[in-house]
C-alpha cells in the first residue's frame, strides 16, 4: 500500500495514509514523498474532501475507519484494483508471484530492464536499494509488479495478483503459507491457477521447474508458453554454480552458456531468483546476454539479509523472515559465505502463519545453520516456543521482550559472529538498537 501511495503521489494526487504501526523503511520513504502518515485507523484521519479511499487487506468490518467509509458512502476500492485501473492500462505488465523471493526477484527484474534502457515502472513490496523507492511510474512500456497471493480486501477475497492481468508471469515457488486465510496448499494452488488462466497465449509463464506444487498448478490447465528455470540443464533456463555460495554462476539458455553472473548476492535461492528475472526480461525482448554483467551492481532490497554494520567485531543483519523455507535458504547462503564463523539468530515469529503455529514443527530444522537462537516469545504467541528451542541443533532460548532479547544477545555475542535479526515486522527497532548497544563498551 505504501508503494501504491507513492504512485498516486507521482500521478499528482494529494495522498494521506493511516496504519496501525508505521516503521522504516516504508515510513521514511513516504515522509520524503510528502505523504502524511497517521497512526491508527481513525475516521478523523479521512479528510472531508477525500475523492477515494484505498483500503488495504489488513482492515476488516468493525474497523472504525472502514465503518466510517461505509456509513458515509464514500468511494472506496482496493490498492490492487486502483493500480489496474490507473497505472497498468497500455503497459506490458510483468508479475512476480511465489511464496518466497517476490520482492527480491521483482527488484532484479526492474534492475535488468533499467540496465537495458527500458525505464520500467515498478511496484515492489520493499525498497530496492538500486532505486531508493518502492514504486515509480517509469517512462517505458513495461511495468513490473510484485504479485501477492494474499486476498485483496474485506470486500474482495480474490488474490491480489488476479487484478494485474500480466503478459509475463513468474511463478517462483509455492508452499503453504497464509494460514489465516488458506486452509491448505490446494487452496493456494487454486489461486495460482486463477493467475495462470489470465496470462495471454501471446505472453509467457516463467516457472520454477524444480517445484512440484507449481507443476500441479500447470496440470490444471495452461494456455500460455512455459519456460522453466532451475539447476537442471534440461530446463530452458539453468545455472552452473561457480562459487558454492551462489555469488558466481554461468547462465544457460536452452543448454548453451550465454554469460556469467558475479554479484553480491548469496544462496541457491537467489540464483533461482536471478534466473527467473533473466528469463522474464528475455520474454519482453531484452538481449539478456548484454546485461548479465550489470548484475554485479545489483544491491538487494532493504531487510533482505541487509548488512547494517559491524561493532565489536559482530556483523549485524536485518532480514524480513516470514516462512521456514526462507529462513533456511537465507541461513544456508550466509553459512556458505562465512564458513565456520558463528551465526546467531534473533527471531520474532510474527507473520499470521507463524503466530498461529502453522509452521511450528518446521522452525527448528530451518535454523539448523544457526549456532545460537534467541526467540522473542510474546504472550500472544499461540504455540510453545520451548518445544522449538529444545529441538534446535545449536543453543536456544526464549525471552518475553525486545529489551531482554537485546540484553541476552549482548552477553553471548563475540567478535567474528554474524547476528541475524529475523522478523517480518518492525521488531521494535531491535536490529539497529542492537548495533548501537554493541558500540557501547562493556563494563
Amino acid at each position: 500500500m505504501g508503494g501504491v501511495a507513492a504512485l498516486a503521489r507521482e500521478l499528482g494526487h494529494a495522498v494521506d495514509g493511516s496504519d496501525q504501526n508505521v516503521y522504516p523503511p516504508m515510513s521514511t520513504q513516504l515522509e520524503q514523498l510528502g505523504i502524511r502518515l497517521n497512526q491508527g485507523y481513525e475516521p478523523a484521519h479521512i479528510a472531508a474532501d477525500t475523492d477515494v479511499v484505498l483500503v488495504g487487506n489488513a482492515l476488516s468490518r468493525g474497523n472504525a475507519a472502514v465503518e466510517f467509509v461505509l456509513d458515509r458512502q464514500l468511494a472506496y476500492t482496493s490498492g490492487a484494483e486502483w493500480l489496474r485501473e490507473n497505472v497498468l492500462p497500455g503497459r506490458t505488465t510483468l508479475a512476480v508471484a511465489g511464496t518466497h523471493g517476490k520482492t527480491t526477484t521483482t527488484s532484479m527484474l526492474a534492475f535488468l530492464l533499467e540496465a537495458a534502457g527500458r525505464d520500467p515502472g515498478f511496484l515492489v513490496g520493499g525498497v530496492p536499494e538500486n532505486f531508493g523507492v518502492s514504486a515509480r511510474l517509469g517512462g517505458g512500456h513495461e511495468f513490473v509488479v510484485e504479485a501477492d497471493e494474499y486476498d485483496t480486501a474485506f470486500f474482495d477475497k480474490r488474490s491480489k495478483f488476479v487484478h494485474y492481468r500480466p503478459m509475463v508471469a513468474i511463478l517462483n515457488n509455492l508452499e503453504y503459507d497464509h494460514a489465516d486465510i488458506f486452509p491448505d496448499l490446494a487452496a493456494i494452488q487454486r489461486q495460482f491457477h486463477h493467475l495462470v488462466r489470465i496470462v495471454p497465449g501471446s505472453g509467457r509463464l516463467i516457472v520454477n521447474g524444480e517445484d512440484a506444487a507449481l507443476a500441479e498448478v500447470l496440470a490444471m490447465g495452461c494456455w500460455t508458453p512455459v519456460e522453466r528455470f532451475g539447476f537442471d540443464a534440461g530446463f530452458e533456463w539453468s545455472a552452473d554454480l561457480l562459487q558454492a555460495d551462489g555469488s558466481a554462476f554461468h547462465v544457460r539458455h536452452r543448454g548453451a552458456v550465454i554469460g556469467t553472473v558475479r554479484w553480491g548476492m548469496v544462496g541457491r535461492h537467489n540464483v533461482l531468483n536471478g534466473l527467473a528475472a533473466i528469463a522474464a526480461a528475455n520474454a519482453v525482448g531484452v538481449d539478456v546476454a548484454t546485461v548479465l554483467a550489470r548484475l554485479v551492481d545489483f544491491v538487494s532490497v532493504k531487510r533482505r539479509l541487509e548488512n547494517l554494520g559491524q561493532a565489536r567485531g559482530v556483523t549485524v543483519y536485518d532480514d524480513f523472515a516470514h516462512h521456514p523455507t526462507a529462513i533456511r535458504t537465507t541461513l544456508e547462503g550466509l553459512r556458505a559465505r562465512v564458513g565456520a564463523a558463528r551465526i546467531l539468530v534473533a527471531m520474532e515469529p510474527r507473520s499470521n502463519s507463524m503466530r498461529l503455529g502453522a509452521h511450528a514443527a518446521e522452525i527448528a530444522p530451518s535454523l539448523d545453520q544457526a549456532d545460537a537462537v534467541v526467540f522473542l516469545h510474546r504472550p500472544e504467541l499461540a504455540w510453545d516456543a520451548g518445544k522449538v528451542v529444545s529441538a534446535l541443533r545449536g543453543q536456544g532460548e526464549a525471552v518475553v521482550s525486545v529489551d531482554a532479547l537485546i540484553a541476552r544477545l549482548r552477553e553471548i555475542a563475540q567478535p567474528g559472529d554474524h547476528l541475524v535479526f529475523m522478523s517480518n515486522g518492525g521488531f521494535e527497532g531491535a536490529p539497529r538498537r542492537m548495533l548501537a548497544e554493541l558500540q557501547i563498551p562493556l563494563p
